[in-house]
């Protein structure tokens, strides 16, 4: 099966998802997750400042995360396994603030998504996995910031089923330190 790019806008502004170029034979496949060229065809800058990857268990949840200046729009696959990756619009002036997405990224099906500036992100773990970020900016851990993957504001609907129940999660204490949606916007404002 080969595919070439293509790009999906979603009610989130800016928030494309993405199939990549990918080429499959008797060896296995060939993808392309990401040409300067070809999203600026589409209508998208996106240039690279680093590249990184996180390998976490299942049941893992990693949310929901965002740098509070020099926001880093990111470039998100799931290259192994499977993650219910979610995005949220911080964006005050926004029509969309405080909404949430929830896309199925999936080693297998090489799909992606573009998470613009003044979003949150993270992601549940389904299945072990490999996550690839290509982000336009670089991470600063001065700047570093995030909400509770649980904020009753946001009310993510998590598919905590699919790991055996919430009893099943395992957060950093990073995670469990985040604060609500409400005290971050109280102390430093929305995006």
């Amino acid at each position: 099966m080969n595919t070439k790019f293509s790009f999906e806008k979603t009610a989130i502004d800016g928030l494309i998802k993405i199939t990549p170029f990918n080429a499959e034979d008797v060896r296995g496949c060939f993808t392309k997750d990401y040409s300067k060229e070809v999203f600026e065809a589409n209508g998208i800058k996106h240039d690279l400042m680093e590249v990184f990857y996180t390998t976490s268990h299942k049941g893992v949840i990693r949310a929901l995360h965002f740098q509070r200046e020099k926001q880093q729009p990111k470039l998100v696959r799931c290259i192994y396994g499977h993650v219910y990756d979610v995005v949220v619009d911080m964006r005050k002036d926004s029509p969309t603030y405080k909404k949430w997405l929830g896309f199925d990224l999936i080693g297998e099906e090489h799909n992606e998504i573009l998470v613009p500036a003044g979003c949150a992100h993270g992601y549940l773990v389904l299945e072990d996995s490999i996550v690839s970020y290509k982000c336009s900016e670089k991470f600063y851990g001065e700047f570093d910031g995030g909400i509770k993957w649980n904020d009753s504001d946001i009310a993510v609907d998590w598919p905590l089923d699919k790991i055996g129940g919430e009893e099943n999660l395992i957060l950093a204490d990073k995670d469990k330190n985040l604060p609500t949606f409400k005290e971050f916007v109280d102390e430093y404002g929305a995006f």
